[in-house]
């Protein structure tokens, strides 16, 4: 039977971050348990500003946001830096996103948090890392994809780089953030001590040029934009159908072999410009423009069934509408309904990844900015009636104003 409350129930989680990165390393932490504890600035995290809104409510926060608890405290103060300093003697983890420099002009760096927390992980996200000499440079995801060579291969040859309308690189950093303070927190179980994790944007979009850094070294090769196609690679594409596109990829013998039977072209078997994989690769243009004659005599969903019946990996291009409708997504339990306190419930992606033993949960919606202040420094730190309110009084925590009750 699966554990309840997750494989990281326990653990102690201070965030101190905004907009994506930071939040989405949070976010899996909760998902899977972690107590996260969300610390905001009064005016609260950018990304309650952003994306779609109902009812004045930002949906792209209530899902990033979820599973935490919401703590408003001014750290410009000598009070609000108090009341983090208590939070952080007792935590497992600190993740923060901030410019370099931020945290150690608040008393907060990585000697500072190990000093007062010598078993604390402190996750720090930046655009170029917490060293050399681009580290205090401003970096979002977009310009690190710039300048780690990702955004020079998006997009198509005949066109100026283009741009996935996603925070992909944010989140992929979200995820190499995450699985560092795991690793920390497993050699802390040995050792007692934390550890600083330094992860940094451009390494992200970096990490995935993994091929062209050899390449470039010993042949002098600098990869251009190839559109749809995987370099080098064949066929693996996006090929037109009569309602719309199709991506379909053979890239070993068999499933080659596959593919030409599908089509009904078994001529190609014997083809030399085709007769290998590395064949196949240095003559895509040839062969994705045979492949695109039949796809073009059909619908995406027909060409879909063929390849499926042969066992071709394919996929018609899905909109987001085509998620909410498709068995698949709802099978695995990648469409969730959280409830809201105002919005009744929202949709949500689902928890990645699947784990047998200790599923992850999502526990609650992102909850109000401040919606936890009050509860998080009686519960978690003691704090009596009178000191909250004292903080309160001098504007050090926020929280939501309370509705009047009608006598």
């Amino acid at each position: 039977m699966a554990e309840q409350g997750g494989p990281l129930k326990g653990v102690r989680v201070i965030e101190l971050c905004n907009t994506f990165a930071g939040p989405a390393c949070a976010r899996m932490m909760a998902d899977f348990g972690a107590e996260v504890i969300k610390v905001e600035p009064p005016d609260g995290d950018p990304v309650r500003q952003m994306g779609h809104f109902v009812d004045g409510i930002s949906l792209q926060a209530v899902s990033i946001q979820r599973g935490k608890r919401s703590l408003v405290l001014d750290l410009k103060t000598p009070q609000g830096q108090q009341v983090l300093r208590d939070l952080l003697r007792d935590a497992d983890v600190l993740i923060e996103n901030n410019r370099p420099g931020v945290m150690e002009r608040l008393g907060f760096g990585w000697d500072d948090v190990h000093a007062l927390n010598p078993r604390v992980v402190m996750v720090r996200i930046s655009g170029y890392g917490q060293t050399g000499p681009n580290a205090s440079r401003p970096g979002y995801g977009a310009i690190c994809d710039a300048f780690s060579g990702v955004r020079e291969l998006t997009g198509d040859p005949d066109r100026p780089p283009s741009r996935v309308a996603l925070a992909t690189t944010d989140y992929l950093t979200a995820v190499y953030s995450a699985f560092g303070a795991m690793m920390a927190l497993f050699h802390r179980q040995q050792s007692g001590r934390g550890q600083l994790v330094d992860a940094a944007l451009y390494e992200t979009g970096f990490s995935m040029m993994e091929g062209a850094v050899p390449a470039f070294e010993k042949l002098g090769l600098v990869p251009t934009r190839q559109g749809p196609n995987l370099p080098n690679v064949a066929p693996n594409s996006l090929y037109p159908t009569s309602d719309g596109y199709v991506l379909i990829a053979a890239n070993n013998g068999p499933t080659w072999e596959r593919l030409v039977r599908a089509i009904e072209r078994p001529e190609l078997l014997v083809d030399a410009r085709f007769a290998s994989v590395y064949q196949r690769g240095q003559n895509a243009a040839a062969l994705d423009a045979i492949i695109a004659l039949w796809t073009r005599e059909h619908t995406g969903a027909e060409v879909e069934a063929t390849m499926l019946r042969h066992d071709v990996p394919s996929s018609r291009v899905f909109t987001i509408a085509d998620v909410f409708r498709d068995p698949h997504f709802a099978a695995r339990e990648m469409l969730l309904d959280v409830p809201h306190p105002v919005l009744g419930s929202t949709r949500q992606q689902g928890i990645v990844p699947k784990l047998s033993e200790t599923p992850g949960a999502v526990r609650w919606s992102g909850p109000e900015i401040g919606a936890d202040s009050v509860q998080v420094l009686s519960e978690v730190l003691g704090y009596s009636t009178s000191a909250i309110q004292d903080l309160i009084d001098a504007g050090v925590v926020v929280c939501p104003p309370q509705p009047t009750v009608e006598a």
